[in-house]
Protein backbone atom coordinates (compact mmCIF):
# COMPACT_ATOMS: atom_id res chain seq x y z
CA UNK A 1 0.00 0.00 0.00
CA UNK A 2 1.29 3.45 -0.93
CA UNK A 3 1.08 6.29 1.55
CA UNK A 4 2.16 9.89 1.88
CA UNK A 5 3.25 11.93 4.86
CA UNK A 6 3.58 15.67 5.28
CA UNK A 7 4.67 17.76 8.24
CA UNK A 8 3.31 21.09 9.40
CA UNK A 9 5.49 23.07 11.80
CA UNK A 10 3.89 25.85 13.81
CA UNK A 11 5.55 29.24 13.12
CA UNK A 12 3.59 31.26 15.67
CA UNK A 13 0.17 32.88 15.75
CA UNK A 14 -1.84 31.00 13.12
CA UNK A 15 1.00 30.24 10.69
CA UNK A 16 2.37 26.82 9.78
CA UNK A 17 5.13 25.80 7.41
CA UNK A 18 4.24 22.66 5.52
CA UNK A 19 6.81 20.31 4.10
CA UNK A 20 5.39 18.33 1.21
CA UNK A 21 8.01 16.09 -0.40
CA UNK A 22 10.69 18.69 0.30
CA UNK A 23 8.62 21.62 -0.96
CA UNK A 24 7.69 24.38 1.49
CA UNK A 25 4.20 25.80 1.74
CA UNK A 26 3.23 28.49 4.23
CA UNK A 27 -0.31 28.35 5.56
CA UNK A 28 -1.74 31.24 7.56
CA UNK A 29 -4.96 33.00 8.45
CA UNK A 30 -6.03 36.52 7.63
CA UNK A 31 -5.37 39.18 10.31
CA UNK A 32 -9.08 39.24 11.19
CA UNK A 33 -8.72 35.58 12.22
CA UNK A 34 -5.49 36.09 14.20
CA UNK A 35 -3.03 35.48 11.39
CA UNK A 36 -0.57 37.64 9.51
CA UNK A 37 -1.49 36.59 5.96
CA UNK A 38 1.94 34.99 5.48
CA UNK A 39 0.56 32.26 3.24
CA UNK A 40 -2.51 30.62 1.81
CA UNK A 41 -5.52 29.44 3.75
CA UNK A 42 -5.95 25.66 4.06
CA UNK A 43 -9.30 25.27 2.31
CA UNK A 44 -8.26 26.91 -0.99
CA UNK A 45 -5.43 24.38 -1.13
CA UNK A 46 -8.16 21.77 -1.56
CA UNK A 47 -9.20 23.56 -4.76
CA UNK A 48 -5.60 23.67 -5.95
CA UNK A 49 -5.19 19.95 -5.24
CA UNK A 50 -8.18 19.25 -7.47
CA UNK A 51 -6.92 21.53 -10.25
CA UNK A 52 -3.45 20.02 -10.17
CA UNK A 53 -4.70 16.44 -10.10
CA UNK A 54 -7.14 16.78 -12.98
CA UNK A 55 -4.75 19.06 -14.89
CA UNK A 56 -1.98 16.46 -14.85
CA UNK A 57 -4.46 13.88 -16.15
CA UNK A 58 -5.62 16.20 -18.93
CA UNK A 59 -2.10 17.03 -20.11
CA UNK A 60 -0.95 13.42 -20.00
CA UNK A 61 -3.92 12.02 -21.90
CA UNK A 62 -4.07 14.83 -24.48
CA UNK A 63 -0.38 14.26 -25.26
CA UNK A 64 -1.02 10.51 -25.70
CA UNK A 65 -3.89 11.38 -28.06
CA UNK A 66 -1.52 13.72 -29.93
CA UNK A 67 -3.77 16.71 -29.39
CA UNK A 68 -1.62 19.79 -29.93
CA UNK A 69 -2.59 22.56 -27.52
CA UNK A 70 -0.81 25.75 -26.45
CA UNK A 71 -2.19 26.34 -22.99
CA UNK A 72 -4.37 24.80 -20.33
CA UNK A 73 -5.84 26.70 -17.43
CA UNK A 74 -8.01 25.12 -14.78
CA UNK A 75 -10.20 27.33 -12.61
CA UNK A 76 -11.96 25.84 -9.59
CA UNK A 77 -14.72 27.74 -7.83
CA UNK A 78 -15.66 26.39 -4.42
CA UNK A 79 -18.69 27.46 -2.40
CA UNK A 80 -18.47 27.24 1.38
CA UNK A 81 -21.28 26.47 3.78
CA UNK A 82 -22.45 29.27 6.07
CA UNK A 83 -22.43 27.09 9.18
CA UNK A 84 -19.52 25.59 11.07
CA UNK A 85 -17.60 23.59 10.34
CA UNK A 86 -17.37 25.59 7.13
CA UNK A 87 -16.58 23.34 4.20
CA UNK A 88 -17.07 23.28 0.46
CA UNK A 89 -20.54 22.08 -0.45
CA UNK A 90 -19.95 22.57 -4.18
CA UNK A 91 -17.04 22.87 -6.59
CA UNK A 92 -17.17 23.92 -10.23
CA UNK A 93 -14.19 23.16 -12.48
CA UNK A 94 -13.60 25.19 -15.64
CA UNK A 95 -11.17 23.71 -18.16
CA UNK A 96 -9.84 26.38 -20.51
CA UNK A 97 -7.76 24.91 -23.32
CA UNK A 98 -6.14 27.09 -25.96
CA UNK A 99 -4.91 26.04 -29.38
CA UNK A 100 -5.71 25.71 -33.05
CA UNK A 101 -8.41 23.30 -34.18
CA UNK A 102 -8.74 21.64 -30.79
CA UNK A 103 -11.05 18.59 -31.22
CA UNK A 104 -13.86 19.19 -28.74
CA UNK A 105 -14.88 15.52 -28.68
CA UNK A 106 -11.40 14.44 -27.56
CA UNK A 107 -11.23 17.13 -24.89
CA UNK A 108 -14.63 16.05 -23.54
CA UNK A 109 -13.46 12.43 -23.45
CA UNK A 110 -10.26 13.37 -21.62
CA UNK A 111 -12.13 15.44 -19.04
CA UNK A 112 -14.56 12.59 -18.50
CA UNK A 113 -11.68 10.12 -18.00
CA UNK A 114 -10.05 12.39 -15.45
CA UNK A 115 -13.27 13.09 -13.56
CA UNK A 116 -14.57 9.51 -13.58
CA UNK A 117 -11.47 7.30 -13.57
CA UNK A 118 -8.08 8.85 -12.91
CA UNK A 119 -8.18 11.87 -10.58
CA UNK A 120 -8.03 10.57 -7.03
CA UNK A 121 -8.70 14.00 -5.55
CA UNK A 122 -11.92 14.27 -7.54
CA UNK A 123 -12.90 10.74 -6.50
CA UNK A 124 -12.74 11.68 -2.82
CA UNK A 125 -14.35 15.11 -3.18
CA UNK A 126 -17.35 13.94 -5.18
CA UNK A 127 -18.35 11.65 -2.33
CA UNK A 128 -19.04 14.72 -0.19
CA UNK A 129 -19.26 17.73 -2.51
CA UNK A 130 -21.54 18.57 -5.44
CA UNK A 131 -19.18 18.63 -8.43
CA UNK A 132 -19.74 20.25 -11.83
CA UNK A 133 -17.52 21.27 -14.73
CA UNK A 134 -17.39 23.01 -18.07
CA UNK A 135 -14.98 23.10 -20.98
CA UNK A 136 -13.96 26.27 -22.80
CA UNK A 137 -11.98 25.87 -25.99
CA UNK A 138 -10.16 29.05 -26.97
CA UNK A 139 -9.05 29.27 -30.59
CA UNK A 140 -5.62 30.85 -30.97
Amino acid sequence: MTSDRITAKWLGNMAFEGDVEGHRIIIDALPAAGGENLGVRPKPLMLLALAGCTGMDIVSILKKMRVDFQDLQIIVDGELTEDYPKHYHSMHVIYEITGKNIPEDKVRKVVELSEEKYCGVSAVYKKYVKMSSEIRIIES
